[in-house]
């Protein structure tokens, strides 16, 4: 008995598979980002959230423990926006009730010798925030102004770096 398909439409469709199957495997399905996340302190050395939303909105903010091992990383604050954020800036204290947020778990005691992550989500999951990472060390060597955040370069390396808020405004969303 022989086959009906021909080999040139056999091939054809087989092609289409293959590169289906890599465009798959090589697409991720990550929730695109338009905002940067940044941390800083008050003048008495409590924690905020800084949020720069780039151009689409901003629901809410996570704080948690940063782990390659799924099991390890843990919530240790969240809070949600009263109003979802439009593009500008916005920071808030992230230990005690702040204008214009809900904090849906408040702050834990952060600990020494591990790093945390902060970012910013929506709702929906149309849109994310880059995130930072800091330790306690990190946090402590921030001065009132002062904005720690990850820095994305015109070739796509990030590093954190710290910078004035006039600066981190003007500079956040350049390469979003």
């Amino acid at each position: 008995m022989r086959s009906t398909a021909s080999r040139p439409v056999l091939r054809r469709f087989v092609g289409a598979v293959m590169v289906g199957a890599a465009l798959a495997s090589t697409s991720g399905c990550t929730v695109p980002e338009d905002a940067v996340a940044g941390i800083s302190v008050t003048d008495d050395g409590h924690l905020l959230g800084v949020m720069m939303v780039c151009g689409h909105h901003i629901d809410g903010a996570l704080l948690y423990v940063d782990s390659d091992d799924v099991d390890k990383t843990e919530t240790v604050g969240s809070w949600t926006a009263d109003r979802p954020l439009r593009p500008g800036l916005v920071s808030w204290a992230l230990d005690s009730p702040a204008a214009g947020w809900s904090a849906t778990k408040s702050l834990a005691p952060l600990t020494t010798k591990t790093t945390h992550a902060f970012y910013g989500w929506t709702k929906d999951n149309s849109w994310s925030s880059s995130s930072v990472s800091f330790t306690l060390a990190d946090r402590d060597r921030l001065a009132p102004g002062k904005v720690r955040y990850t820095s994305i370069s015109g070739n796509g390396d990030e590093s954190a770096i710290t910078v004035s808020m006039a600066a981190f405004k003007a500079r956040a969303c350049r390469n979003m």
